[in-house]
């Protein structure tokens, strides 16, 4: 018989004590795993998703990182809005006179070109309207150039696709304004699917329902980003639900009457589009062409009105600035909550020792060595460290499963039961050499074991 085998029967022999010391262990090394599980997969998801196919986020002057998260991850609240000519300032003028001509507005606005279109030549500005909800999901009212233009993927080189259907348009005479495509988890909690329609509420989850339905005709297929709890809007649509046009009181006397095409309301009634100053955008996610992020980003933030904030570099900051002493203290708490671990089996083998020194003297009798019988005590303590190890990773990584709905919820993040953070890796590691140094007590007082006295006793 293996020693292995010996330290295995020695285990299940002493059953209830080696199951409540093997408890114990599990208990704080699952208390260990959740806590590095939750901020190595928290932290992870920020970081890898403040890779974005766009440089820099505009929007109103306020906290960068609120802006940030506002517009990359869909938390927090928007800072304020935007009016639309700030989005104008990224284009040509051809492009300004195009959407006067659809829109209305000053003719003047199509004269030149917008003050930044040079740094986004090759580039791209898109438009987001946020403010409205699908249950606890964000709305986000946009172009059809987020679908078209944008990417994704730890490599940010992978357009999106559709599961279902087909990206929204910007105006057809079957739906008008109002389409929409869903994010694979919004589509897959709500049991939505291309066909159905929903009614936003304005504001917040449990806010006033919108009488005006979009048309689901898309529902994207999992990117592991934040676009998957995210419900997208045509932006036209967004700003044809009720509270969401800008009041103006009287307009220009060169306004011109927009040429978009009709729209249809839920009754029936023929609609245009808003005009250009009763717009307004949440933020625009802009990617400049060449290298001319940053000169951008100085020359925005010089102004009065709006910001602009690079998510990677707003990511790094929170991480390194605000979750990097966290991560100290973690490790501090790991390290104390694993020795605690170890020393319930320090605990549990040296009370059985008593009650063990006849065995081990029947053994040697036998002719066991001395180092034969150290290593089964040793033995012994590494699989109970290995035994409580997997358990706890088990039972910490089921709390983490039935808590995803929360931490999304907070974060954005929807962890799963597999998916693991490089901490994990540190824990059995750190507990089987804690376990190996708690079994040296033991395994010394069997080393020293008087084989004559404890056979005569």
């Amino acid at each position: 018989m293996s020693l292995l085998q010996i330290a295995w029967r020695n285990f299940r022999y002493r059953s209830v004590s080696s199951i409540l010391t093997t408890l114990s262990l599990a208990l704080g090394v699952a208390l260990v795993v959740l806590v590095l599980a939750v901020y190595g997969i928290i932290t992870d998801a920020f970081r890898g998703n403040s890779s974005v196919s766009y440089n820099l986020v505009i929007g109103p002057k306020g906290d960068p990182l609120q802006l940030t998260l506002n517009s990359v991850y869909y938390l927090s609240q928007p800072i304020q809005n935007l009016p639309f000519t700030d989005y104008m300032e990224f284009h040509s003028a051809e492009e300004r006179a195009e959407m006067v001509r659809r829109y209305g507005g000053s003719e003047s606005l199509g004269q030149v070109d917008g003050k930044y279109a040079r740094y986004v030549g090759g580039g791209l500005a898109i438009p987001l309207a946020l403010g409205d909800y699908i249950d606890q999901y964000r709305v986000v009212g946009t172009t059809t150039d987020f679908f078209d233009k944008l990417l994704h993927g730890p490599e940010v080189d992978q357009p999106f696709t559709f599961r279902q259907g087909r990206n929204f348009e910007a105006h057809n005479a079957e739906n008008g304004y109002f389409e929409a495509v869903l994010g694979s988890r919004v589509a897959s909690t709500l049991n939505l699917g291309v066909g159905d329609e929903f009614f936003p509420t304005h504001g917040d989850p449990d806010g006033k329902g919108h009488r005006d339905a979009f048309q689901i005709v898309g529902v994207l297929a999992p990117t592991g980003t934040p676009s998957d709890r995210a419900a997208f809007v045509n932006l036209e649509g967004f700003y044809l639900m009720e509270n969401h046009a800008k009041p103006v009181d009287q307009y220009p006397d060169d306004m011109v009457q927009g040429s978009a095409p009709m729209g249809i309301d839920p009754d029936g009634n023929e609609i245009r589009p808003l005009t250009i100053p009763e717009r307004e955008v949440t933020s625009i996610l802009v990617r400049t062409g060449g290298l001319w992020g940053a000169q951008l980003m100085n020359l925005i933030n010089e102004g009065k009105d709006a910001q602009a904030a690079a998510p990677v570099g707003v990511i790094h900051k929170l991480l390194t600035e605000i979750v990097g002493p966290l991560r100290t203290a973690l490790i501090i708490v790991t390290v104390i909550t694993c020795v605690v671990a170890a020393m319930s089996i320090l605990v549990g083998i040296y009370n059985s020792m008593n009650d063990r020194r006849r065995d081990i003297a029947v053994m040697r009798a036998l002719g066991a060595r001395r180092d034969a019988v150290t290593s089964i005590i040793l033995l012994e303590s590494l699989l109970i460290a290995i035994i409580g190890s997997i358990a706890g990773w088990v039972l910490a990584h089921a709390a983490i499963l039935i808590a995803s709905p929360m931490i999304e919820s907070y974060t954005g993040v929807w962890p799963g039961f597999f998916r693991v953070s490089q901490f994990e890796f540190l824990v059995l590691p750190l507990v089987l050499l804690l376990a190996t140094l708690a079994g040296l007590l033991p395994a010394t007082i069997a080393y020293r074991t008087d084989v004559s006295r404890n056979l005569a006793a």
